[in-house]
């Protein structure tokens, strides 16, 4: 889900890699100053994880995104790339794909999943500085890492920068106005206006594309950790304690601008 930004930032990593296979390395350095925290994936980085591994188990979200950017053969940039989770999809038809993330722990367990993909690329960097020559990209793409709204705008301006004419951009974000997840995200974070956000989206000049994507998890304690990575304590509680199953109807905005 998307990151609200309530937490200090988090200096070290001891989660496993994504695989579970090694532990991640804990002595780098902390995020790049002015990155804004993600206390979930930062924090949490194995929940987070298990997170990805349930989101959009029927492929709408994926679907919607191939529909409005074709990437074959493209060069694409993964915005806020984290631990890596989404570039070997983009990795199977771009010709080239570069993952941009803050968090050197992060950068580092991105490099390992992709080790083995030639034409992937992963270096630290921010939505406001984005470490890539001037249109070189034909495809952007930010999956809850830019869902902020009102103060990216320099990393609007990079967008500009970087991206080529005619590509495209994607940002995924929630939608609180709907779905079971929706309500969940307005009691947790009840200063996130919707209102405001679309109307920072649209007035730059960006499209909504409504998706109900949905989670599906394995186990009734895969669902419980996630919940609490991504709400408050009470709200999360809360609402574990009245929700019944493995399943979340989760409904989201990919807001897209071609260039």
């Amino acid at each position: 889900m998307g990151r609200p930004q309530r937490h200090p930032r988090h200096q070290r990593r001891a989660d496993p890699d994504p695989d579970g296979s090694r532990p991640a390395l804990t002595a780098r350095p902390g995020p790049l100053r002015g990155a804004r925290p993600s206390p979930n994936i930062w924090h949490h980085t194995a929940t987070y994880e298990v997170e990805n591994r349930a989101a959009d188990p029927d492929g709408r979200l994926w679907a919607a995104l191939e529909s409005l950017a074709d990437w074959r053969g493209r060069d694409v940039l993964d915005l806020g790339c984290g631990t890596g989770f989404h570039l070997p999809r983009f990795a199977g038809t771009a010709a080239s794909v570069v993952g941009v993330e803050p968090h050197p722990d992060l950068v580092a367990l991105a490099r390992r999943r992709t080790r083995r993909l030639a034409h992937v690329t992963v270096t630290t960097g921010m939505a406001e500085a984005v470490p890539l020559p001037d249109a070189s990209l034909d495809v952007v793409h930010a999956r809850w890492a830019y869902f902020f709204g009102p103060g990216s705008e320099p990393g609007l301006a990079e967008l500009d920068r970087v991206v080529r004419r005619g590509g495209t951009a994607l940002v995924v974000d929630n939608d609180p106005t709907r779905s079971t997840f929706g309500g969940w995200f307005r009691r947790g974070y009840p200063d996130v206006d919707p209102a405001a956000v679309e109307r920072f989206w649209s007035t730059h000049g960006w499209t909504r594309e409504p998706v109900d994507m949905g989670w599906r998890f394995t186990s009734r304690a895969d669902l419980e950790a996630v919940v609490r990575i991504e709400l408050p304590t009470a709200v999360a509680e809360d609402v574990l304690a009245s929700h019944e199953g493995l399943e979340v109807d989760y409904a989201v905005n990919v807001w897209w601008k071609r260039f």
